[in-house]
C-alpha cells in the first residue's frame, strides 16, 4: 500500500466514535472480534516553559485532539500495524522489535511494545490501528499521544497491570531509549493523567502532581500555530541546556545543596546571581522566575483569579523572549496581537520556541471575533505567507487517556 497525505484540513476536528474506528478496523482486518480501543490527548501547556529539563514545575493540560489505537489479540506473536491517515500496513514481531528506519511513525508504537517486553511483559501479538487528530510537527505532543494510546491498547489486549504513572514514566522511556528523543515528563504525564476541566500541576523532579481546576464556564484555550517549524530547535535547546548547567554549577559553590535551578530561591539569585556571566545569568533568571510563575499560577487559579493568571502567562512570554530568548518574531507577533484583542485574558508562546504555537486564554463569548481577526493581523504583521499557514484551534481542558466504549 501507497503513503498518501492526510485529506482532513488541520482545523477540522476528526470524529470520532467506538463505532467509526471500528468499522474502518474491520475493514482493514475482516473483522473487529475482541478488538479494544484506547485513545490518549495531545496537550498544550499553559505555563511554566524550559522548567522540565531543570527539575521544576509545569501546568499542561488536555487538549481535544487525540490519538486512538485499537488492537485485537492475535494467536501468535506477530503485531500488524496499520495507520489510516499514511495508508500504510506495517508488520513485525514481538520476539524482535527493531527500529524501522522506512517507516519511522512506527517506532513510537515498537518503542512502547519493547519496553514493555523488556519489563518482563510477555504481550500477545495484535493487529492494530492507529488514527488521529493531533496536529503534527504543531509541539502538541502528538507523539506522546501515539505512545501512551499504544501503552494503554496493550494494556487492554494483554491484560497486565500498570498504574497510569508507570505507564506515562514507561512512554517516556520509549522515546528516550527507543526513538531516541531526549524529551522530559511533561507531555506522557498530561496525556495518561490529565482530568477534564484542569490543568495538571507537575513537580518534574519528584512526579507528585494536583489536579487544579480551571473555569468551568465562560472561559476557552485557544491554540495559534504560527505556521514556523522550529528548525533550531536541537541545537539551541543544548545551548541552552548547557547554559543553565553551568548556572547550577556556579550556584553549587556559593549554595552546596543546589542540585538544579529549581533548588536556587529568588533571594539566593539575587544575591549571588550578579557574578554569573551575562547570558548565564538571563538563562537561570528565566528557570528561577518561571518556576515562580508556575507555583503562583496554582494559587491564583484556585483562588479563581483567572485574570491575574493572564498576567503571569504575558510575563512567562516576554521572559522567554527577552531572557531564555526562544521566541521568533512571529510568535511575538501572535501574542502581541492577542493582547490587543476584546476578551484574550492572557497569551504567551508554548513548547520549546523558534516557532511552533502560542496558548491564548479567550472569554467565550470573545472566541469567535478572536478568530475572526487574528488571520488579518497576523498577515500584516508577519506577511501573507506565512499567514497562510497559521491554524487555529479551540479547545479545552480534557480527560488523559481511556477506553473508547462501544
Amino acid at each position: 500500500m501507497r503513503a498518501i497525505e492526510k485529506k482532513m484540513p488541520a482545523t477540522e476536528k476528526m470524529p470520532v466514535t467506538a463505532g467509526s474506528v471500528r468499522a474502518v478496523f474491520s475493514r482493514i482486518y475482516g473483522n473487529a472480534d475482541g478488538v479494544r480501543i484506547a485513545r490518549a490527548p495531545g496537550r498544550v501547556n499553559l505555563i511554566g516553559e524550559h522548567t522540565d529539563y531543570n527539575d521544576g514545575y509545569v501546568l499542561p493540560v488536555a487538549i481535544d485532539r487525540q490519538v486512538i489505537v485499537a488492537a485485537q489479540p492475535r494467536p501468535d506473536r506477530v503485531v500488524k500495524l496499520y495507520s489510516v491517515e499514511y495508508d500504510i500496513q506495517v508488520e513485525f514481531n514481538l520476539d524482535q522489535i527493531q527500529y524501522d528506519v522506512e517507516h519511522r511513525w512506527t517506532n513510537y508504537f515498537r518503542g512502547v511494545l519493547k519496553m514493555l517486553e523488556d519489563r518482563g511483559i510477555r504481550l500477545k501479538g495484535m493487529n492494530a490501528l492507529v488514527t488521529g487528530d493531533v496536529p503534527q510537527g504543531a509541539g502538541l505532543s502528538s507523539s506522546a499521544a501515539f505512545e501512551v494510546a499504544s501503552c494503554y491498547a496493550a494494556q487492554l489486549v494483554s491484560d497486565f497491570p500498570m498504574d497510569p504513572v508507570e505507564m506515562a514514566l514507561l512512554c517516556q522511556q520509549a522515546e528516550n531509549d527507543f526513538v531516541g528523543v531526549s524529551c522530559g515528563i511533561m507531555d506522557q504525564f498530561a496525556s495518561r493523567m490529565a482530568r477534564q476541566g484542569h490543568a495538571l500541576f507537575l513537580d518534574c523532579r519528584t512526579r507528585a502532581y494536583e489536579q487544579v481546576p480551571l473555569p468551568s464556564r465562560g472561559m476557552r484555550i485557544v491554540i495559534c500555530d504560527s505556521g514556523v517549524r522550529r528548525g533550531l530547535v536541537d541545537s539551541e535547546y543544548n545551548n541552552r541546556r548547557r547554559e543553565c548547567e553551568a548556572g547550577v554549577a556556579y550556584f553549587r559553590s556559593v549554595l552546596p545543596d543546589i542540585i538544579a535551578l529549581r533548588d536556587v530561591p529568588v533571594e539566593e539569585f539575587e544575591e549571588y546571581g550578579g557574578e554569573l556571566p551575562p547570558v548565564v545569568r538571563k538563562r537561570c533568571a528565566h528557570v528561577i522566575y518561571e518556576n515562580t510563575r508556575v507555583q503562583r499560577s496554582v494559587e491564583v487559579l484556585k483562588a479563581g483569579d483567572i485574570a491575574a493568571f493572564g498576567r503571569l502567562m504575558y510575563e512567562s512570554h516576554e521572559s522567554l523572549r527577552d531572557l531564555y530568548e526562544v521566541s521568533c518574531p512571529e510568535l511575538d507577533a501572535l501574542v502581541d496581537i492577542a493582547r490587543g484583542l476584546r476578551g484574550v485574558l492572557g497569551a504567551r508562546m508554548t513548547g520549546a520556541g523558534f516557532g511552533g504555537c502560542t496558548v491564548n486564554l479567550v472569554e467565550e463569548d470573545a472566541v469567535d471575533g478572536f478568530c475572526a481577526a487574528m488571520p488579518e493581523a497576523y498577515a500584516r504583521a508577519a506577511g501573507e505567507e506565512r499567514a497562510g499557514r497559521l491554524k487555529i484551534y479551540v479547545t479545552s481542558a480534557e480527560d488523559g487517556a481511556m477506553e473508547l466504549l462501544v
